[in-house]
């Protein structure tokens, strides 16, 4: 039986993401049960850490889930889950800050941020595209097989990149929340720490998801380079 040893590097990339989910999840759980000495909640904090920026022009509003918080550029919304909005822990008070850090960057025109807003439209259709055109040049076996399996690569490329150009921005609305937080007093201390240490799991989430999918690319790559046809 032929084995194929590329499946090694997906099982790579799932364990990798795993294991950030994993991590994410528990330093959250542990900073949720944190209680801020300033009390301030998620929502609260967000506000002053927005006014302080100049910003008056963001809604902040709640969302339905754990973890689901995010900042909506188009519509200038802080969506926060309920447990952000409502919670005075560090860990809440750290994730909106962190979506402040997002606003920030809008607000701002940070360049990270506008290149991968730019390049959602192409990294979605990329994603959508990447497996039919794959599978479809596999089963169709004629000449135009190595083309569509080559532009199936080349639109999976373009979601790659998307994580990629992700993680400067992601880590530097972690950068922007932490000084933040300390800065105005939202948070002292170890409370600080704890705060960093939450959006550290967090960031990994991401750099565990763009190495998951540059490690698919790579087999990609392997497997198409091995076919003849």
């Amino acid at each position: 039986m032929y084995y194929d040893w590329t499946y090694g590097l997906v099982l790579i990339g799932v364990l990798l993401s795993l294991l950030a989910s994993a991590k994410v999840k528990s330093t959250y759980a542990k900073y949720s049960k944190v209680r801020s000495m300033s009390g301030l909640t998620g929502a609260q904090a967000a506000e002053k850490i927005l006014y302080a920026n100049g910003i008056y022009d963001v809604t902040i509003s709640r969302v339905e889930g754990q973890l689901t918080d995010h900042y909506d550029p188009i519509e200038k919304v802080l969506r926060l889950s309920e447990n952000v909005y409502e919670g005075s822990s560090v860990a809440a008070i750290g994730v909106a800050a962190h979506e402040c850090g997002h606003a920030i960057q809008h607000a701002n025109a940070y360049v990270p941020l506008k290149m991968r807003s730019a390049i959602v439209p192409v990294a979605n259709i990329g994603a959508k595209l990447s497996w039919p055109l794959i599978l479809i040049g596999l089963l169709i076996g004629t000449s135009n097989a190595r083309f569509l399996i080559t532009l199936g690569i080349v639109m999976f490329s373009l979601a790659v990149l998307f994580q990629f150009v992700t993680l400067p921005v992601e880590f530097n609305a972690s950068s922007r929340a932490i000084r933040a937080v300390s800065e105005m007093g939202i948070l002292y201390g170890d409370e600080v720490k704890g705060t960093r240490r939450v959006l550290s799991a967090a960031a990994l989430t991401y750099v565990a998801a763009a190495a998951a999918s540059i490690l698919q690319l790579l087999r990609l790559i392997l497997l198409f380079g091995r076919r003849k046809d």
